[in-house]
């Protein structure tokens, strides 16, 4: 038989552990929390401030005439915009692109449809840019005849007006030729710019 004093000990020692116990399953459950909340507030942290790119911040940059069109959709109209300067044509003519489908920053009216991106764009040695669009470029466009041909020479004249040595542009739909956008222009061939389709800004506006 254990004695009082024996069961005695025995009893501090089972509270000591079950103390010892409870500490440390309340470590962990705090040291969980803990980092919970530091993920959290680092996922919140990348969300409210995101990384920058700071590859593209030390590029130079210039400025780039992107055309976009008028409420009537049948002159294009200048647009000032700073871009990421390139010295690979392809690379330089796809920031053109990118820049005209981000839409204008002036309250001008878009030439293409938001949720259309680009795939690519190749240049061939005749100065021909063949522009690679996803799909929703034919499921999108809201079609006619103004229409298709604001998005046409809205592409064609902001390439070769900012781009050294192209000289026609060629649309392609996931890398297929197309016959048209939606069945009004033909976009079998490649087009040149068409300078009478501008609008000349004002005198004095920058």
């Amino acid at each position: 038989m254990t004695s009082k004093k024996q069961r005695r000990s025995q009893e501090i020692k089972g509270k000591k552990k079950k103390k010892s116990t409870k500490v440390l399953y309340l470590s962990i459950i705090l040291g969980a929390i803990f980092m919970l909340l530091v993920l959290f507030f680092v996922i919140l942290f990348n969300a409210v401030f995101p990384p920058v790119d700071t590859a593209s911040l030390k590029k130079e940059k210039r400025i780039a005439i992107i055309y976009f069109s008028d409420q009537q959709e049948r002159f294009l109209m200048p647009e000032k915009r700073y871009v990421i300067k390139e010295e690979d044509t392809a690379r330089q003519a796809e920031v053109i692109v990118k820049a005209l489908l981000e839409g204008s920053k002036e309250g001008l009216v878009n030439t293409f449809p938001a949720g259309v991106t680009l795939n690519d764009v190749d240049v061939d040695n005749s100065g021909t840019a063949l522009v690679n669009f996803n799909e929703n470029l034919t499921q999108l466009h809201p079609g006619g005849s103004t229409a298709e041909m604001a998005t046409i020479y809205s592409l064609t004249n902001s390439l070769t007006e900012n781009v050294e040595g192209l000289k026609r542009v060629k649309i392609l739909v996931e890398g297929r030729e197309l016959s048209s956008i939606k069945g009004h222009i033909s976009t079998r061939k490649a087009f040149r710019p068409d300078p009478e389709l501008i609008v000349k800004a004002k005198e004095g506006e920058s």
